[in-house]
């Protein structure tokens, strides 16, 4: 099977993004370069869960290896909208870390979901045993490659882009809809 690797390195442009409204987003990453533009997407938890990632990523390559680190970034920084056409290239399964100590970047990998991930989650250990290759080996993948201080600007648009949804409820912490929603803790009376 052809996979096929997108890499940016560096890229001029990589962000996380939505399209649709509040309630009904499709979360993207997007990579622009070398007049190419990617689009991936992937679950809202994913986007939360790389920023956090990056953060601790970040603090840990300044304490192992003593990377200068830059400030969390105090203006807004990249608030442009995601470029178009946002064409989802594939859906992201897993996410993957790296900081490059040569060149002092930080490599992100987002790997397309596929069969071989559903393998690996059923605990199908007996059929990997023998074989050295990953499981992921070929599926499609974009590939990232960002200095310290553009992976902050990324973290904090992550951040921004995450919590620019539907409000929670005060009570039960779930989403809030502009016509409201069925609170668990009102015993389902509308609130």
């Amino acid at each position: 099977m052809t996979h096929q690797v997108h890499a940016f390195e560096p890229p001029e442009r990589f962000v996380a993004g939505t399209v649709g409204p509040p309630g009904e987003r499709t979360f993207f990453l997007q990579a622009r370069g070398g007049g190419r533009l990617v689009s991936v997407a992937l679950e809202k938890v994913q986007v939360s869960l790389l920023a956090e990632k990056l953060e601790e990523l970040l603090s840990e390559a300044q304490r192992r290896f003593g990377v200068e680190l830059p400030e969390s970034p105090v203006s807004v920084g990249d608030n442009d909208p995601l470029d178009n056409p946002v064409d989802e290239e594939f859906r992201v399964g897993t996410l993957g870390l790296a900081f490059d100590v040569d060149s002092a970047t930080v490599v992100i990998e987002a790997i397309a979901a596929g069969e071989a991930e559903a393998e690996v989650e059923l605990g199908d250990d007996e059929a990997d045993e023998d074989d050295d290759e990953e499981p992921d080996e070929d599926l499609d993948r974009l590939r990232v490659r960002l200095t310290p201080e553009a992976t902050r600007e990324f973290i904090e648009r992550a951040r921004r882009v995450v919590n620019a949804g539907r409000p929670p409820c005060p009570l039960c912490g779930q989403p809030l809809d502009p016509a409201g929603h069925l609170c668990p803790r009102h015993n389902g009376y509308h609130r």
